[in-house]
């Protein structure tokens, strides 16, 4: 499907979403949004052209299906999988994937480590259905043997060219923290926790040079532009608990990213901006707020946002409520967190763990914000209830295998099926079943209850 529509553009000077969005034209990759979207393709045009939503779709992903990322459309969520130094296993990640996919991961971020990247990537890529994003920085640390000082920017920039040839759709770069904010990280609880955004402190301060990346950014932009990579400008000083929280550090890199988003669009490289972090739940909506003004309403891509920092075990949980919120006040897209969070590389479970919880935030977010169509699967779920159809019932959850395993461990038979009742109350306290009584004998002539009042 899409290698055709790539191969019709191969003599653009500049195949981007923008560019075409900017120029008036409807690429069929908008097109297919809109369909799936259940918008009108002109208006995912617009939004493309304004820079409120981005199509991460790298020319040379040809297997890709393409997607939507903004305020007009659906509530995305992205997985992160990925191998490290400890743990590496090419099978693994395409499982890992694999599972991502089935459970609705809109995108995937390989964010490995350890073991051979470049494989390990072309695999991931050759997989996947959805757009791949990347940490370009992991593998350009990797190439220098680990030795952050060794970086320069020529060893940089080969490696985004690298990615960007074997089909990555968006880049994370950390380019909004500069040498001046420093001050404010020693102000902090827990300083800087984004792998990133470390690694660039530890440059930063030995050579005490500005950041690379922002200094080259306009080289950065070009081989975005050549391929279609999207970026989505890293936060490298997001809060890391909530006493960091919307502090100083934060919103001045934040200002930047807003700075950097303008001159991204103004290449015709489609823009994203991360977000935090750690964040109590009565701020989430002013970093919302923030966010839209600093950066001209660039689609807002968060992490969490963790409400509290002591769920170990249970961050995926903790932090689908603050995506809830987020999402509901106008996030465009949620980075997933698994049970692992903070403890340990997640498996192929926790990944399914991980994407069902957002997948709850992301949809009870939509249906908050009114979006089409988003409330018609519960609808439909509801009338399978009352009904009694439990395959229905399996086919609507968000996921089915684990509501019918739990429906199976008391009642595994199939004459279950078509029973009027489950586990929970048995045939004798079934609500539904009373209700359908009481009005079933109203319509065959005996008077319902009266009202206490009557």
């Amino acid at each position: 499907m899409r290698a055709q529509w790539v191969q019709k553009r191969t003599k653009d000077s500049i195949p981007t979403q923008l560019y075409y969005a900017k120029n008036g034209i409807i690429t069929e990759e908008m097109h297919y949004i809109a369909n799936i979207e259940n918008l009108e393709a002109e208006l995912i045009r617009k939004e493309v052209a304004r820079g409120r939503l981005i199509i991460p779709a790298n020319i040379n992903h040809r297997n890709l299906v393409p997607m939507g990322i903004g305020i007009a459309t659906r509530t995305k969520i992205n997985a992160n999988i990925g191998s490290s130094q400890i743990v590496e296993d090419i099978d693994d990640e395409v499982a890992k994937l694999q599972t991502a996919i089935k459970y609705g991961a809109d995108t995937v971020m390989d964010l490995s480590t350890g073991g051979d990247l470049d494989k390990i990537r072309e695999a991931i890529i050759k997989s996947s259905s959805v757009p791949i994003g990347t940490v370009p920085m992991y593998q350009i640390l990797h190439d220098v043997q680990n030795d952050v000082l060794k970086l320069d920017i020529d060893t940089m920039l080969e490696v985004l060219r690298k990615q960007a040839r074997q089909g990555v759709s968006y880049f994370t770069i950390h380019c909004g923290f500069l040498l001046e904010h420093m001050p404010f990280v020693a102000k902090r609880k827990m300083g800087i926790v984004s792998r990133g955004g470390s690694l660039m402190a530890s440059w930063m301060l030995h050579y005490h040079k500005q950041n690379p990346f922002y200094e080259y950014f306009d080289e950065i932009l070009k081989i975005c532009q050549e391929y279609d990579v999207s970026l989505s400008l890293g936060d490298s000083l997001r809060p890391g608990c909530l006493a960091d929280a919307s502090d100083e550090a934060q919103f001045a890199e934040l200002k930047v990213l807003g700075e950097l988003a303008q001159r991204a669009y103004n290449a015709d490289v489609q823009v994203m901006i991360e977000g935090p972090g750690h964040v109590p739940l009565n701020q989430i909506e002013r970093n919302v707020e923030l966010q839209k003004q600093f950066c001209n309403e660039a689609p807002f891509y968060v992490l969490g946002p963790l409400v509290t920092d002591i769920a170990a075990g249970y961050d995926h949980i903790a932090s689908a409520i603050g995506a809830c919120v987020a999402a509901w006040k106008g996030v465009a897209m949620l980075c997933y967190v698994t049970p692992k969070e903070h403890l340990g590389l997640p498996n192929a479970n926790d990944v399914r763990e991980g994407i069902i919880a957002y997948k709850i935030a992301a949809h009870a977010a939509d249906i908050a914000r009114g979006r089409v169509g988003a409330r018609d699967r519960d609808d439909a779920m509801s009338d399978a209830r009352y009904s009694f159809d439990w395959n229905r019932q399996f086919e609507l959850a968000l996921d089915g295998e684990r509501a019918r395993e739990f429906h199976d461990e008391a009642l595994p038979q199939e004459v279950f099926k078509d029973a009027e009742f489950c586990s929970m109350c048995g045939p004798k306290f079934c609500s539904y079943k009373i209700t359908q009584d009481i009005f079933k004998n109203y319509k065959e002539g005996e008077k319902p209850p009266l009202a206490s009042n009557q």
